[in-house]
């Protein structure tokens, strides 16, 4: 367990390196560069100002050279600063990666448990009204637009009802748990209406395909209770493929939520991502993507790790 743990380690640092040198190397190809935006509100810059601030901010020399700077940096920690805020990118990144990290958690755990418990109903009995009760569910938050299931619980719940906020992440000069609570529900809402429908939809599948296999129906011929049987023994056998799936959503989770912090005015990994790379902050960009690989890579580790409890026959070398 240890070797594979250290093995899959060195790989994600390779894995990271090799994509910090395609996004640095794409974001640096992008036309413009961060003086751009500087020069366009100094009208009255000369052209040996210009020069000087390129020189500073080592925009004159070439990319590859650039890259090897920011790498040596960041290897002792140094990220560099972010432009658009004139703060150290970790301070920037730090109350983002908070915000999303309660969004996502508590949306995808409370659709984890709703794809759960919603999948097992729907493939104890296939064909029933309750699986087709679900299935419907499944399919509508699958096809259903993230930005219009938006609008629509602002409109109902903000506008029609006043019972929640529509936006924003807190009120200013409360800032308690309560008001927390009320701003992350809509927000959190149309996550789990949007990834509940897809993860029931795996675990209906996994467990219609494991409840007939012969060990399902030797148990129960062997009158074993049906709750045990479920839970103890077709649900663990179902849940490796559904854990592959879980596991790559959760990280893409925390860097693709951008409709939904945008909807919601939200400040997390997703929209300052986005609004880094329209505003040519190649530090916040770059390390933003970076920390979303990093997620995605621990996420398929824990999967991994998974397996071999779920499935002892699963050797981990």
């Amino acid at each position: 367990m240890t070797g594979f743990i250290l093995l899959r380690t060195l790989q994600a640092l390779i894995v990271l390196w090799v994509m910090s040198f395609v996004i640095y190397g794409l974001i640096g190809l992008m036309p413009g560069d961060p003086l751009d935006v500087m020069i366009a509100s100094n009208p009255g810059a000369t052209p040996e100002v210009v020069a000087h601030l390129r020189a500073i901010y080592g925009l004159d020399q070439p990319l590859p050279l650039r890259y090897w700077h920011w790498l040596t940096d960041a290897v002792v920690g140094d990220f560099g600063f972010s432009r658009t805020h004139s703060e150290p990118v970790l301070t920037v990144l730090g109350p983002a990666l908070l915000q999303t990290c309660k969004l996502m958690l508590i949306s995808f755990t409370i659709s984890v448990v709703m794809a759960f418990v919603l999948g097992v109903a729907a493939a104890r009995r296939p064909g029933g009204w309750a699986d087709g009760a679900i299935s419907l569910f499944a399919f509508a938050g699958i096809s259903v637009p993230v930005f219009w299931l938006a609008l629509i619980l602002i409109i109902v719940f903000a506008v029609q009802l006043h019972w929640l906020p529509a936006s924003g992440m807190g009120t200013v000069g409360d800032g308690g748990f309560l008001d927390q609570v009320r701003h992350l529900t809509l927000p959190v809402t149309t996550l789990v209406l949007a990834n509940a429908g897809q993860f029931t939809r795996y675990v209906r599948a996994a467990m219609i395909e494991t409840m007939r296999m012969d060990f399902i129906r030797t148990a129960r011929a062997k009158g074993l209770d049906e709750s045990r049987l479920v839970v103890r023994h077709a649900l663990r056998n179902a849940l490796i493929p559904v854990v592959t799936v879980m596991a790559l959503s959760f990280g893409t989770l925390f860097s693709g939520a951008l409709v939904t912090e945008t909807m919601f005015a939200q400040w997390g990994m997703g929209k300052v991502i986005y609004d880094s790379i329209l505003a040519n902050d190649y530090n916040l960009a770059l390390v933003g993507l970076l920390f979303a690989t990093l997620i995605t890579l621990l996420s398929n580790l824990l999967a991994d790790l998974a397996y071999g409890w779920l499935d002892p026959r699963i050797s981990l070398k």
